[in-house]
């Protein structure tokens, strides 16, 4: 039942660099998720559960999506016709088999079934990410594309957004090796809102840093992409100044190339231009000028 699905890596971990998963309990007691009535977006009430182990809690969660909240405006996650078939915790991976009615479901519907048993589940004690199955077989996108091993921050639209426009993608982001000189791809399969370019979607997560083991963050996580679009087949990207940090011990190339390259090969873009603040008469660790429209460096690249 184990597969490794989408993630084929070409030596890395892009949501964070040790995983910081929200572990949302308090003394009102866990977030369980629901859809609205109108099917369009996710939100929670807080649950007192009985269980204390991993087991038991994913039992008691699966029951309680599917039962009624009480707020009328929201009704159960999961389809009464919807079961699951087994499911296994490997390390810091929770995988679930459902039953083929599962794939009956709508597929908006789907995406917010799917985006609501991911963030209530993502609340047990080391589950990092979930992977679903329908009888044994992977779960596929619309393209037939496995969806692989998922959390919280790959559903990109907020709870309480509307995600009826919804698109997916099959990324390759660039990341650092373990000794901060090369560049190691990893192929991560995401669904976002269409509000959100493709190109900030990007950037964004290469800030967020690598979700797998093999792999480490190129830019400093306070950094602020303050805007970016792409004209004419090059890509506009302005940072703030938390993008010149030193923060990790990498050679002064990879930051830059991290972002170039993870652009040029997910976009239209073929070449990237870099500001800060809007500036491109600003070095890069007095080596490297913003002045320059950049392309992609294949030499960085980890073989």
């Amino acid at each position: 039942m184990r597969k490794w699905l989408w993630i084929l890596l070409l030596a890395i971990p892009l949501l964070m660099a040790g995983c910081r998963k929200q572990q949302q309990v308090d003394e009102s007691g866990y977030r369980i998720w629901y859809i609205n009535q109108d099917e369009t977006c996710l939100k929670y009430e807080n649950k007192e559960l009985q269980s204390k182990n991993e087991e038991g809690l994913l039992r008691e969660m699966m029951e309680v999506m599917r039962e009624t909240p009480t707020d009328d405006e929201l009704k159960p996650v999961i389809p009464e016709d919807v079961t699951l078939l087994d499911f296994d915790f490997e390390h810091n991976q929770l995988y679930l088999d459902f039953s083929p009615e599962y794939k009956k479901m709508p597929k908006v519907y789907e995406v917010l079934c799917r985006a609501a048993i991911v963030r209530t589940l993502g609340q047990i004690d080391g589950v990092e990410y979930v992977d679903f199955q329908v009888n044994g077989e992977p779960l596929t996108d619309l393209e037939g594309k496995e969806i692989g091993l998922m959390n919280e921050d790959q559903f990109i639209e907020n709870a309480g957004e509307e995600i009826n426009a919804y698109k997916t993608a099959d990324l390759t982001l660039y990341f650092a090796n373990k000794a901060g000189d090369k560049l190691v791809g990893q192929r991560v399969a995401m669904e976002y809102n269409s509000n959100i370019s493709l190109e900030k979607l990007i950037v964004e997560q290469l800030i967020a840093g690598p979700p797998f083991e093999g792999a480490y963050p190129t830019i400093p996580s306070e950094t602020k992409l303050l805007n970016i679009s792409i004209k004419d087949n090059i890509c506009y990207v302005n940072l703030d100044e938390g993008f010149l940090g030193t923060g990790y011990n990498v050679i002064e190339s990879i930051p830059v190339y991290s972002i170039v390259n993870s652009l040029i090969e997910n976009t239209d873009a073929q070449k990237v231009q870099i500001s800060i603040n809007g500036e491109t008469n600003r070095m890069f660790r007095e080596s490297i000028n913003f002045d320059t429209i950049f392309e992609k460096n294949e030499g960085l690249i980890e073989q």
